[in-house]
């Protein structure tokens, strides 16, 4: 199954988003550990929203920053729909609001390191300040990894 990245005009764009709140657990990870540790905080994440009323639950996505010393932060959550108090590794956090470079990946997650490439490249040939804060947000993962749609931001200073 290959994924595919929009690379013609207009797939890359600047948009407003708006600040939302999230449940989350952070790490700082190899970049050879983010599949595991990423399963694992979920988990921990589902069974925390199990006895907390946060409301509906919003789409999951994954915030990180970039590496230093060959290690991501990393902050896997969902987006949520009120505070609460935090509930073992689970925090409250929320994505940033504002002007971001974003990208839409259409197929599974093994394209999401090209999708990357694809916005931060043309981050630069626009001359782009970054932030140093960037997210995925991932679309419906039940049905067929072809169909997947992860979109990604990147937060602009």
């Amino acid at each position: 199954m290959t994924a595919t990245t929009k690379t013609g005009p207009g797939a890359c764009s600047i948009v407003t988003v708006e600040s939302r709140l999230t449940a989350a657990a952070k790490a700082m990870v190899r970049m050879d550990e983010i599949p595991q540790t990423e399963r694992a905080l979920r988990r921990k994440i589902d069974a925390a929203l199990q006895t907390l009323e946060v409301g509906p639950l919003g789409p999951t996505f994954t915030l990180w920053r970039p590496p230093m010393d060959g290690r991501l932060d990393l902050e896997p959550g969902v987006v949520v729909s009120r505070a609460f108090e935090p509930v073992g590794e689970v925090v409250p956090s929320s994505l940033p609001g504002g002007r971001t470079a974003h990208v839409v990946l259409a197929g599974p997650f093994d394209g999401l390191p090209g999708a990357w490439n694809t916005l931060l490249s043309w981050c630069a040939g626009q001359d782009l300040k970054l932030a140093g804060i960037n997210w995925q947000i991932y679309g419906d993962e039940g049905g067929d990894a072809a169909e997947m749609k992860t979109s990604l931001h990147a937060l602009l200073a």
